[in-house]
């Protein structure tokens, strides 16, 4: 993607459909008179006289206590320097955003117009009773230490310099495990730091209260090693000036096991790294290129353990592994500060979860076979869903043992359990299925590529690198749209229509004909359809030319899916295909089926949905717990609709006992998990959180993923089609370009499935 289209789609995305990234939604009803008058004039007196008899009820009554202030000066955006107050607002917001996304937190951005210390830390205290949390950001050093000393002494809620604590956070976790794997310890090991700003400098002691020894430490600035005998040292720099004799980075680097680069790019050469002790430890930060490139330090040293800020490569150091969870874990037991117990109670638990066995989510998201702990595993990965459950924990209980917790946590089970609800409103299905997908590039054929936003969707896909687009449809226009969306990537462009695919298309209509000719299909029939973009895209998958295909933008569903069910065909031992539909929701993905195709299945076919279901979350690493709905709650209703239901169940109890799945249930008690296990314990539910609900039949199922898409806001990926012998997916009927993304990245995904299984099955051939 060009610099200048990048450029203009970042901007569209600040600007549209509203300028912003974040928002104020209210959180207690309002639709009649008696919510209004309870909830301003003159019922909201109540709460403010209780708050003035004891200012701890503002966390009682109030949002404070899931409130942090994203606060800057734009001094010293990363990348961009000081660029003022104003400018920094997106990245704040964007803080903001991750502090939602990853831990629920309400974050606000705070701009303050001033780089006087003295008038910024007023500005912030004054501020001060709205939050119950103050996350400083992008502010330059010396100031950022003075300021953010200063809060932490004369506030009593937690304050951090994300910019310094964060990074420093992270690679402690990593260096105690590239430790552990080095057999090297921390009061040994000679450690360089390049840089000396606000990163550098806490990084560095951080470590030292790790064990690292003041001795074995050298740190350079843009002037070389800061030395003691070096004039104009600020106190920051002076706690780390060495007595050692040398200038440069060349002479630091001789023999030492540890590099820290906070820096710029491409400062360290291979002779450096190749003068570094057995075993180092590289951890080259600087963004967005690192001080020395990975793959030239992997070649250079093959028992080198590296880490760097960016997320192509194994090990990135990213400050959302730690500032969510961190603050999560602070606010729920009112932590009047975030001190040193609390930043090291971090460290061990990042450390810690690296070393436990990966769930197979993770290893899914990010395309591993078996993901584990080693020179290539050194801190947990973005996506990793035990974050939320593992890091807030332990903050929290540093916080209570070194009495800084104004609410202690009792029930630690209970408080787990809501954290991982927490966790269930955000799109992480959505960056599990790209990251997933980019991970072994699929030919997808797009059968509708004349359509702008069909086009554009490809655009998307080939720019992020999700598959490798095909495009069908009238070359003109494709080309005429192509240059309209200034999407100038050479892709394959066919026109099944036109004489340049008639070789290809006689190959297929003869194939077809051969598969179809005791069906009724004609020779002649078989060419005259090859002319059909579905028909003709079906068969490139089938016969291999591609790996998948989407289709469906702009066809009803059954035009679309009678070609494909005469060329693709159901998979073996598959008796009915039918669809999937992914809820994204705020209790989590929720998998329902079938939305698509099968308008009134009988308890065979039911089951055979619910398993083929089941496999669909199974492979998205998700553990199926499986509702088969209907009106009636475990026999209370007679009538043949309900009792399908639970044949369908006893039928899937009989052939698969471990499945958690049970019914037939009403929906509201399939979800309530406390009103399912007071009514029916002996249920298989009773106690689970159900992520997977199966309907009697498709009027039910399209119904409600529909109403949830349209009432609730809902995101849907899917319909993902399951149950056919190669990997073809169709649209909904006027789908969204992000939706068409989506379902790309299902038909990549769903074609490295298949690949998966084949070679497993032929010994890898």
């Amino acid at each position: 993607m060009s610099k200048q289209k990048t450029r203009r789609e970042a901007l569209v995305y600040h600007a549209k459909p509203q300028p912003g990234k974040i928002k104020i939604v209210p959180t207690k009803p309002y639709a009649t008179q008696r919510d209004l008058a309870l909830a301003y004039s003159p019922g909201v007196a109540e709460p403010c006289l209780e708050i003035a008899k004891d200012k701890d009820n503002a966390y009682k009554y109030t949002s404070k206590g899931n409130l942090v202030a994203v606060i800057s000066n734009g001094t010293a955006v990363l990348g961009l320097g000081n660029i003022g107050p104003e400018a920094s607002k997106p990245v704040m917001e964007g803080k903001g955003l991750l502090f939602k996304i990853f831990a629920d937190i309400d974050g606000i951005d705070i701009e303050v117009d001033t780089e006087d210390v003295d008038k910024f830390i007023e500005t912030v205290k004054m501020i001060a009773p709205t939050f119950g949390g103050i996350n400083l950001e992008d502010i330059k050093a010396p100031e950022a230490f003075e300021i953010e000393r200063r809060l932490k002494e004369e506030l009593d809620i937690p304050v951090m310099h994300d910019d310094q604590h964060g990074t420093a956070i992270i690679s402690a976790a990593a260096l105690l495990n590239a430790l552990e794997l080095t057999g090297k310890k921390m009061e040994e090991v000679r450690i360089v730091v390049s840089g000396a700003g606000a990163a550098a400098v806490s990084c560095t002691r951080l470590y030292k209260a790790f064990g690292a020894s003041d001795k074995n430490i050298v740190m350079l600035d843009s002037k070389g090693v800061i030395r003691s005998d070096r004039e104009s040292l600020s106190k920051e720099k002076l706690e780390f000036a060495s007595d050692r004799k040398i200038d440069t980075l060349e002479e630091a680097m001789r023999d030492a096991d540890v590099f820290v680069g906070l820096s710029i790019a491409d400062i360290v050469s291979p002779e450096m790294l190749l003068s570094m002790a057995k075993d180092p430890i590289v951890f080259a930060m600087a963004n967005p290129d690192p001080e020395i490139k990975y793959d030239l330090a992997v070649a250079t040293r093959k028992d080198i353990i590296m880490a760097t800020g960016r997320s192509d490569h194994p090990n990135q150091v990213n400050n959302v592994l730690g500032f969510p969870f961190i603050f999560r874990g602070a606010l729920d037991v009112r932590a009047t500060s975030i001190n040193e117990p609390m930043k090291m109670a971090a460290v061990k638990a990042l450390a810690e979860l690296t070393r436990a066995p990966v769930p197979e989510q993770v290893n899914i998201a990010y395309g591993e076979t078996r993901m584990t702990f080693g020179k290539d595993y050194i801190i947990p990965k973005p996506f990793d869903p035990r974050l939320i459950s593992e890091i807030p924990p332990a903050i929290a209980k540093a916080a209570m043992d070194s009495g800084v917790a104004k609410a202690p946590i009792t029930d630690w089970e209970k408080y787990r359990e809501e954290l991982m609800q927490r966790s269930g409103n955000d799109n992480k299905v959505v960056r599990l299925l790209h990251t997933r997908a980019k991970m072994n590039l699929k030919r997808i054929v797009f059968a509708e590529a004349d359509h702008l936003d069909v086009l554009k969707a490809a655009q998307i896909v080939h720019e992020e690198g999700i598959a490798i687009p095909v495009l069908l449809g009238n070359t003109e226009i494709i080309t005429e749209l192509k240059q309209e969306l200034e999407f100038d990537a050479d892709i394959e462009i066919i026109d099944p229509s036109t004489s340049a695919s008639d070789k290809k298309r006689d190959q297929y209509a003869k194939r077809f004909w051969e598969n179809r000719r005791r069906s009724g299909t004609t020779l002649y029939n078989a060419q005259s359809k090859m002319r059909e973009r579905n028909y003709f895209g079906s068969m490139m998958v089938l016969e291999g030319d591609a790996d998948g295909m989407i289709s469906g933008y702009s066809r009803a569903y059954p035009r679309v899916v009678k070609p494909v069910f005469e060329v693709i065909g159901r998979a073996s031992g598959v008796t009915r295909a039918s669809t999937v539909n992914i809820m994204i929701t705020k209790r989590g993905p929720m998998f329902l089926a079938d939305t698509s195709i099968n308008i009134d299945p009988n308890a065979e076919q039911i089951a055979e949905i619910a398993q083929m279901t089941a496999n669909v979350a199974t492979t998205f690493g998700f553990d199926p717990v499986i509702a088969l709905l209907s009106y009636a709650n475990f026999g209370s209703s007679g009538h043949p609709n309900g009792k399908k239901v639970r044949d369908a169940v006893k039928i899937l109890h009989e052939r698969n006992p471990d499945l958690p799945v049970d019914g037939e249930i009403q929906v509201d008690f399939a979800l309530n998990k406390e009103l399912h296990e007071s009514q029916f314990p002996f249920s298989k539910l009773a106690g689970k959180k159900v992520n997977t609900l199966i309907f009697p039949n498709l009027e039910s199922a399209n119904i409600t993923f529909k109403l949830m898409k349209e009432l609730n806001g809902a995101d849907s990926i899917g319909p993902i089609m399951i149950g056919l012998r190669r990997s073809v997916h169709i649209l909904q009927l006027g789908a969204s370009v992000d939706e068409m993304v989506n379902m790309t990245a299902i038909a990549a995904i769903d074609a490295q499935e298949r690949e998966k299984r084949w070679k497993a099955k032929t010994g890898g051939k």
